[in-house]
C-alpha cells in the first residue's frame, strides 16, 4: 500500500493580493499621514482647547467643560457676527460665479487674441493675497483712486470702507476682482468639453443663443458649477486677510465675520478656549452647507439624474 499523500502546503503569505494591497497602502500613505497630521490631529487639539479655558499670559490652562459652548450660546455679539458672514458668503458667491460664468462664456468664442484677455483676468488669482488688499484699500480711501476718478466726472464719492452701507460691498468687490479668475478657467474647461454637435443639432432645431445655454450648456457643465459653488461657499467662510486689512471688522461689526472674531477672541483678547470653540462653530457651519450641497447633487448635477 502506497503512502498517504502529504498535506497541502501551506501557501506563501505573500500572495498577489496582498502584494497588491500593500502596494496600495504604500502609496495612500503619504496622504493619509498627511490628513492625520495636518487635519485629524489639530482638529482634536482644537476640540480639546474649546473645553478649557487658556489664558497664555497668565500660563493658565483650567478645565471648564461647556463652558466655553455656553458663552457661546449667550453672546451677544454671535447674531451680528454670523449675519455679516453670510452677507458676505451670499454676495460673494452670487457675485463670482455668476461673473466667472459670463467671463467663460465670452472667452470661450475663437477670436484673435482671447488668449491675452483670458491671461489678463486670471492674473489676479496669482498675485499676493496681503499685496492685492493693501492696493485696492489705498484705492478705496475717503481721498484714494476711485474717489479720485469720480470727482473727475463731478460725482462725490463715499468713504467706502467706513460707511456702513458701502464697506461690505467694497470686501465683497474686491474678492471678487481677486478670485473670479479661477473659477472662470474652471467653466472655461468645462465649455470647451461640452460638445459642439449638440450646439449644431439644437440650431437645426430652432433653438435660439439662450435655449441652447439653458439646456445645453448650464446641464453638462453643472458637476463643476458644483465644484466651484463648494469651493467658492468654503472659502467665503474662511476670509479674513481682506476684512484685516481693509475695514478691521469694522465701522462697527458690520465687516466682522466669524473667522476674524475668532482671530479677536483668541489672539486680540487671549480668550483662546473661546476661540477653539468658535473654530469648533465654523467647522459645522462649513461640514452642514458641504453635505447639504453634496445630498442636492442628485437634482443639480445632471449625470446624477
Amino acid at each position: 500500500m502506497s503512502a498517504s499523500a502529504s498535506p497541502n502546503p501551506k501557501p506563501p503569505f505573500w500572495t498577489i493580493a496582498r502584494r497588491d494591497a500593500a502596494a496600495g497602502y504604500v502609496f495612500i500613505a503619504p496622504q493619509l499621514i498627511g490628513i492625520i497630521t495636518f487635519v485629524l490631529v489639530p482638529l482634536g487639539l482644537v476640540f480639546w482647547y474649546s473645553l478649557h479655558e487658556w489664558n497664555v499670559l497668565a500660563s493658565s490652562f483650567n478645565f471648564v467643560g461647556a463652558a466655553n459652548y455656553q458663552m457661546l450660546l449667550a453672546d451677544p455679539n454671535l447674531p451680528q457676527v454670523l449675519l455679516a458672514s453670510a452677507i458676505f458668503s451670499a454676495g460673494l458667491v452670487v457675485l463670482n460665479m455668476t461673473l466667472a460664468l459670463l467671463l467663460a462664456v465670452l472667452l470661450d468664442q475663437k477670436l484673435k487674441g482671447i488668449v491675452v484677455f483670458r491671461t489678463l483676468f486670471f492674473s489676479p488669482v496669482v498675485v499676493s493675497l496681503v499685496a492685492w488688499t493693501i492696493v485696492w484699500s489705498f484705492l478705496l480711501q475717503n481721498n484714494g483712486g476711485i474717489n479720485g476718478m469720480l470727482a473727475m466726472l463731478g460725482v462725490e464719492g463715499p468713504n467706502w470702507l467706513r460707511t456702513p452701507t458701502t464697506a461690505m460691498i467694497s470686501v465683497v468687490v474686491v474678492q471678487v476682482f481677486k478670485n473670479v479668475g479661477l473659477n472662470m478657467i474652471l467653466f472655461l474647461a468645462a465649455l470647451q468639453g461640452v460638445p459642439k454637435e449638440l450646439y449644431e443639432a439644437a440650431r437645426v432645431d430652432g433653438a435660439g443663443a439662450f435655449k441652447q445655454f439653458r439646456r445645453i450648456t448650464l446641464p453638462l457643465i453643472s458637476p463643476t458649477i458644483l465644484l466651484t459653488s463648494i469651493i467658492t461657499i468654503v472659502g467665503s467662510l474662511q476670509v479674513f486677510a481682506q476684512i484685516a486689512v481693509l475695514t478691521q471688522g469694522g465701522p462697527g461689526m458690520t465687516t466682522t465675520v466669524l473667522v476674524y472674531y475668532l482671530y479677536q477672541q483668541a489672539f486680540q483678547f487671549h480668550f483662546f478656549g473661546y476661540g477653539s470653540t468658535l473654530s469648533i462653530l465654523l467647522f459645522v457651519i462649513v461640514a452642514v452647507l458641504t453635505f447639504v450641497q453634496w445630498q442636492l447633487r442628485k437634482r443639480i448635477v445632471f449625470y446624477e439624474n
